[in-house]
Formats: structure tokens, C-alpha cells, sequence
């Protein structure tokens, strides 16, 4: 007789849309399309930026952009844009765009696997 396997007894829920080597929340496309409306300029897409510097080594930065440079890849999920450039993205690569709120503030915040290390307030990380 054959042995028989049973699946888990455990729900999980589906993750987020994927915008090929990012995932971008809804609450990040939220915010995002609260940001652009303020602007008005429906062109606007999220860059996102990784520099060098903070405590840990690089640093996140955001803005509102409406061009791209050869170097840009561009990411959609949620009805929003989010550009990044190629050496930003070999560094979050797989990452989670999200936008939270809580008691310490509200902030773009990024999940990035490829992240060894963090500081404590999570806008620097080290690979």
C-alpha cells in the first residue's frame, strides 16, 4: 500500500503583486497616489535610492520623479510607478516596499532580504 500525505491545516494568504525584483504593498501604492494627487502632476512615479552613508553603510532615499536615466528600471503594481536605478536595485533585489504607520511615525519602510544588518531606526543597512 502506498503511503498517503496530507497537506497542512494552515491558510496563508498571497503575497503582495510582485513588480519583477520588487514587491510594492498597497499601502505603499496608497501613499504614493496620496502623494502624487497632492503634487498634481499624474506623471510622478516613487524613485527609490540606495546611497551610500548611514549608520549601517547605505541608506534608503525616496522621492517623486517623473524622468527616467538609461540606467532606470521601472516597476508597477497597485496602479503606481516605482523607478529604480540598476546599482540601487542589485541591492534590493527581492525586497518589500511597504508604507507603515505607527506610535514612531509614518514611512516608506523596505523589507530587503539581502540585507545583513540594520540600524536601529531601519533607514540604513548593510550587505
Amino acid at each position: 500500500m502506498a503511503p498517503t500525505t496530507t497537506e497542512p491545516d494552515t491558510l496563508t494568504a498571497p503575497p503582495p503583486p510582485s513588480a519583477g525584483g520588487l514587491t510594492i504593498t498597497e499601502a505603499c501604492a496608497a501613499r504614493v497616489k496620496t502623494l502624487i494627487a497632492a503634487e498634481g502632476d499624474p506623471d510622478l512615479m516613487l524613485r527609490v535610492i540606495v546611497d551610500g552613508g548611514g549608520c549601517s553603510g547605505f541608506q534608503y532615499r525616496f522621492d517623486l520623479d517623473k524622468t527616467t536615466a538609461e540606467d532606470d528600471r521601472l516597476f508597477a503594481a497597485h496602479d503606481v510607478r516605482v523607478v529604480i536605478d540598476e546599482a540601487s536595485l542589485e541591492l534590493l533585489d527581492g525586497s518589500v516596499i511597504d508604507y507603515v504607520e505607527d506610535l514612531m511615525g509614518a514611512a516608506f519602510a523596505i523589507r530587503n532580504p539581502n540585507a545583513t544588518a540594520t540600524c536601529g531606526c531601519g533607514t540604513s543597512f548593510s550587505v
